[in-house]
């Protein structure tokens, strides 16, 4: 989805994130002509996919999601992402395991590698922390 928004203003951010969430789809990307840096970081951080934002006089600020900086994140396999995808997707361990054909007890011990490795309690901080440090794209 494209959204086109002429300008975000201070706190503007956080009320499309919660419209978007209500909708279900912050699998977007934006173009605005003025945001701020405050503005488009909340956007990013919360799942919008990038942002353009064209700044007076016709220079162009383009931002793509930032890069994983956690050392932790590093540290997660291929298998382990893709399981915190589908947990993020709202998934059960046994919708998981049926995806990626892997039994549930097995999903459930890449989600406590996981746990371990992020240092995260359950599965609502896990999505939190992968969300924080871009790990969904």
């Amino acid at each position: 989805m494209c959204l086109v928004v002429p300008e975000l203003g201070d706190g503007d951010g956080h009320v499309l994130v919660r419209t978007l969430r209500r909708r279900e789809s912050t699998r977007a990307v934006l173009l605005t002509r003025k945001a701020g840096r405050r503005e488009l970081v909340v956007l990013l951080g919360s799942g919008i996919r990038g942002a353009v934002a064209a700044e007076p006089p016709g220079a162009v600020r383009i931002t793509g999601r930032p890069q994983p900086t956690s050392r932790a994140s590093s540290e997660l396999t291929a298998r382990e992402l893709g399981v915190l995808r589908l947990v993020a997707d709202g998934r059960t361990n046994r919708q998981i395991g049926e995806h990626l054909e892997l039994s549930a007890l097995t999903v459930k011990s890449h989600l406590a590698r996981i746990s371990r490795k992020v240092g995260t309690g359950d599965r609502a901080e896990m999505v939190a922390y992968a969300i924080r440090n871009a790990l969904l794209a």
